[in-house]
């Protein structure tokens, strides 16, 4: 699958790392609904900052959500600030970095694995890379 062009993959430490130094930086968590719930949250509290949850798309039909980028827009800085979107993967939130894009975001970045990283040979996620595993604070609700 093509995505459209965004500023690039950064790890969940680089992400940590613009969050914590740029002010204006935002974290965009682009999972569903149950995923926040039930499997948990990046949190920011540390940076005196609170996550941003846009769903790239609506559980339970698993669409699009046809409203992602105006939601994005109305609760992001500006568009020259840093937007780091992060999903399970890293795959949802590619996509949602190219699609604020080319919505007019200089800076938009996908954290590459994700909040829960890649399977590992039993196809469990969370044990091999990603934000929980690279030990970045994270809260379970």
């Amino acid at each position: 699958m093509a995505y459209l062009s965004y500023a690039g993959d950064v790890t969940p430490q680089q992400a940590w790392d613009m969050l914590a130094s740029e002010p204006a930086s935002a974290l965009i968590d682009v999972r569903t609904d149950a995923e926040w719930a039930y499997v948990g949250i990046p949190d920011l509290a540390g940076l005196g900052k609170q996550p941003i949850f846009v769903p790239w798309i609506v559980f339970p039909t698993m669409k699009l959500n046809p409203d992602f980028a105006a939601m994005v827009s109305s609760a992001t800085p500006g568009p020259d600030d840093a937007l780091v979107f992060i999903c399970r993967s890293g795959q949802r939130s590619k996509a949602a970095a190219g699609t604020m894009a080319q919505a007019g975001y200089t800076r938009c970045y996908n954290v590459d694995k994700g909040f829960e990283g890649d399977g590992d040979a039993a196809k469990h996620r969370g044990v091999v890379n990603g934000w929980k595993v690279d030990g970045l604070p994270w809260i379970q609700g």
